[in-house]
């Protein structure tokens, strides 16, 4: 979530936000109204319960003096006592009426800044889906045409080399799953080994994460909002599916507080990922490219916030290697406020292009959260400043599915068999050509 202090100090600075991304603006107003009760009803419990301290102790001495008073004094004193007491069940009354105030107001500011997304970025582009920003261009698409032949598209290319069932994974898990077989398993291997490698040998440290996780993990990496309906929930135990990596090693070091001169920590997650792509019927329904389970390898980054643009800019970096590896022609855009997901500042994507389609579709991403995460998530860093929110950031190396796309499709030969990238050969025995098993 958001500094509650930016909203109260800046809510034009958050109103203009959630405009840019389409969002409710009126949250805003709602959040400083409630912020307001709860801050005032504070002011007014905190004097009450001064008042209410102060009261007791001239209760206490009255009732020793009662005790000690003579027959002609006690009617006096005791109607005394009497009066403070009635005074006392009244404060008491009003004591918890405005603690009942506080905490309800309490109640309803946490709800609403849960419902604002990151502030965004002013570097990035505004606009809708559409109107993102292309940084960069490389490489070349393919004339096919040229070459002297008529490309294939994924699914024809998988069924030559017998690397992907698309029926048999219909008929056991339902549309839009598949069986990677033969030459496609071993590819993917190949890519998730590649894509480990690659991170380590930048620092990065493995590890294999749990792809189930419950409620606050999902929730405090932003996936329970606007995201929610692509979320697969179990509801018999109240946990939760990952679609990425992301989720797990964010809430690694979750209720922890990190040493800042520890700081970059990298970590780099392979996972199952499971999205329900609701709202997508009809989109890429054809192969593998949005389908409802694949692999991923992700990159994910704690760090000072103060470095957190710089460190973006490394996961752009370290993803544009990965890409230049498998030589495949991409963009670089960066995404506009409108396509941003709630956790993310600023988002750039790689998208590779794709001959079937005729066009380029994304393949790999990273976001700045700035502290969104950490905030939700309570991750914090110690320095010599004190203890405050760190910045988190994330960075796909590999969406499997989709790099096989883009691999087959863009470096398909005439004969159905496909050329293997030189730096994927280590991984796949030597190969120079895709071919069947």
């Amino acid at each position: 979530m958001i500094d509650l202090k930016v909203v109260r100090e800046d809510p034009d600075r958050v109103r203009a936000s959630q405009r840019a991304r389409g969002e409710d603006e009126s949250v805003v107003d709602r959040l400083v109204a409630a912020d307001e009760t709860r801050r005032a009803a504070e002011v007014s419990y905190g004097a009450l319960r001064n008042e209410q301290k102060e009261l007791g102790k001239r209760i206490g001495p009255l009732q020793g003096a009662l005790k000690e008073a003579t027959v002609d004094e006690r009617s006096t004193v005791q109607a005394d006592v009497d009066a403070l007491m009635g005074t006392a069940a009244d404060l008491a009354d009003r004591v918890k009426a405005a603690e009942a105030t506080r905490d309800g107001a309490d109640v309803e500011t946490q709800l609403l800044l849960g419902q604002l997304s990151n502030l965004i970025d002013p570097a990035a582009p505004v606009g809708g889906e559409a109107d993102f920003t292309v940084l960069e261009h490389v490489g070349t698409p393919r004339d096919f045409a040229a070459e002297g032949f008529t490309s294939r598209d994924h699914v024809d290319l998988g069924e030559i080399l017998g690397a992907i069932d698309i029926e048999r994974g219909a008929k056991v898990s339902g549309s839009r799953f598949y069986y990677l077989t033969g030459v496609g398993a071993l590819l993917e291997l190949a890519l998730i080994n590649h894509a480990v490698a690659l991170a380590t040998g930048n620092g990065f440290i493995p590890m294999i994460p749990p792809a189930l996780v419950n409620p606050p993990a999902m929730e405090g990496t932003g996936f329970l909002g606007q995201a929610a309906e692509n979320v697969y929930r179990l509801e018999a135990d109240d946990m939760y599916l990952v679609g990425t990596a992301e989720v797990p090693l964010a809430a690694y070091h979750s209720e922890e507080i990190l040493d800042a001169a520890s700081l970059p920590r990298r970590y780099v997650g392979w996972s199952p990922s499971y999205r329900r792509e609701a709202g997508s019927g009809g989109r890429d329904t054809r192969g593998i490219w949005r389908v409802h389970w694949f692999d991923k390898v992700e990159m994910f980054s704690y760090c000072n916030p103060a470095d957190a643009v710089n460190e973006h800019a490394r996961l752009l970096g370290f993803e544009r290697e990965f890409l230049d590896s498998l030589e495949l022609p991409y963009r670089v855009i960066d995404v506009a406020s409108g396509d941003l997901g709630a956790s993310a500042a600023r988002k750039f994507d790689i998208e590779a292009w794709i001959p079937s389609y005729g066009d380029y579709r994304e393949v790999t991403s990273t976001s700045n959260c700035t502290e969104f995460q950490a905030r939700r998530l309570r991750v914090r860093m110690r320095d010599a400043d004190g203890v405050r929110p760190l910045a988190t950031l994330n960075g796909t190396l590999v969406a499997i599915t989709r790099i096989i796309v883009a691999l087959l499709e863009n470096h398909q030969q005439a004969d159905g068999s496909v050329h293997v990238p030189v730096a994927l050969r280590p991984y796949l025995g030597g190969r120079e050509l895709l071919t069947p098993l």
